[in-house]
């Protein structure tokens, strides 16, 4: 077989035989690696079938060995004296660096990646002006499933969005699953000048302790190891209800801690809550924008109406 193969090099393209010598070796050197990268696979895929984060960075790391075994065996053959592998990959990194900068911007994002850890498969980002959880991570891009950005409540928009590596050392990146599992979020509940905004207030935290999500103590102890790696302090985890006045009404704001992937649930468990305890109570209406005609004569206040009885005196 070998030698049909040299026969035909020798016929069609007047290839040399220290040439063809060195076309075959490349293509038997990929075939054998083709066939351990299927058989690594059919191993992996039995051992992770139910562990999917498991069964990605496996098969993953299958790819990256496969691809740079087939680089470093077959660019021996052809660089004649370059028995250096430092020295191959050297003048490789030198001629890439040149003619394709931007993939070794990409490049060097993914080396970033794997070597800082900025963020992992499985966590929810946001970069730039885009928000998703991580999907895919490759050598010259990564894919993020897009959330919020046509759509409210941070859910998936259905898109896959193909970010270059390069952009985690251009754009302000965010990880909402680092350190601490969750994230606060806040609920506005306006309610009229004119309610008992006290008895509101009291029937929002019990609600609160009732349907908040709960954090757990290894959710706790994640907040205090990520204090000691990113210098961050969380002083208060329970959830809680802030008072304020706005232009409507008096504003009271339901402030709990969630995970990234449950906000719009627990946000719908906490209003059909609230609609439902606010109901039997005549003295609690929310507040809304409204328009309202003012008539200073028909207010009955005592300054309002002696000035108005005297501009009638005077018409008289």
């Amino acid at each position: 077989m070998v030698e049909t193969l040299r026969n035909l090099g020798r016929l069609y393209f007047n290839f040399s035989s220290e040439t063809q010598i060195k076309i075959i070796s490349s293509l038997l050197i990929i075939l054998l690696l083709w066939v351990l990268h299927l058989l690594a696979y059919r191993v992996i895929n039995r051992r992770f079938m139910q562990d999917t984060r498991a069964l990605y960075s496996w098969r993953k790391a299958a790819d990256y060995t496969a691809v740079t075994l087939g680089l470093v065996l077959a660019g021996r053959f052809w660089l004649d004296g370059m028995q250096s592998l430092a020295t191959y990959l050297g003048l490789l990194s030198a001629g890439l660096a040149i003619a394709l900068q931007d993939l070794i911007v990409n490049l060097a994002g993914w080396l970033f990646i794997y070597w800082r850890r900025p963020f992992k498969v499985g966590d929810r980002i946001q970069i730039g002006d885009h928000t998703g959880d991580v999907i895919d991570v490759r050598l010259f891009e990564f894919s993020l499933l897009e959330i919020g950005s046509r759509l409210a409540a941070e859910q998936s928009t259905g898109r896959i969005l193909h970010m270059p590596n390069g952009r985690v050392f251009s754009d302000v990146l965010a990880n909402y699953s680092q350190g601490l599992p969750y994230v606060w979020h806040e609920i506005p509940v306006l309610v009229t000048f004119e309610s008992d905004w006290a008895k509101a207030k009291k029937i929002l935290e019990r609600l609160l302790n009732v349907h908040a999500p709960k954090v757990d103590e290894s959710a706790q102890r994640r907040a205090v190891e990520a204090g000691r790696r990113f210098v961050i302090s969380y002083g208060k985890l329970t959830p809680t209800v802030y008072t304020a006045v706005a232009s409507s009404g008096v504003l009271l704001t339901l402030r709990y801690l969630v995970h990234p992937r449950q906000v719009r649930d627990s946000e719908q468990t906490l209003w059909e809550a609230m609609l439902h305890a606010f109901a039997p109570h005549p003295d609690i209406d929310f507040a809304y924008e409204t328009t309202r005609e003012f008539v200073h004569f028909r207010e009955g206040k005592p300054a309002v109406m002696k000035g108005e009885r005297g501009r009638m005196r005077d018409e008289e």
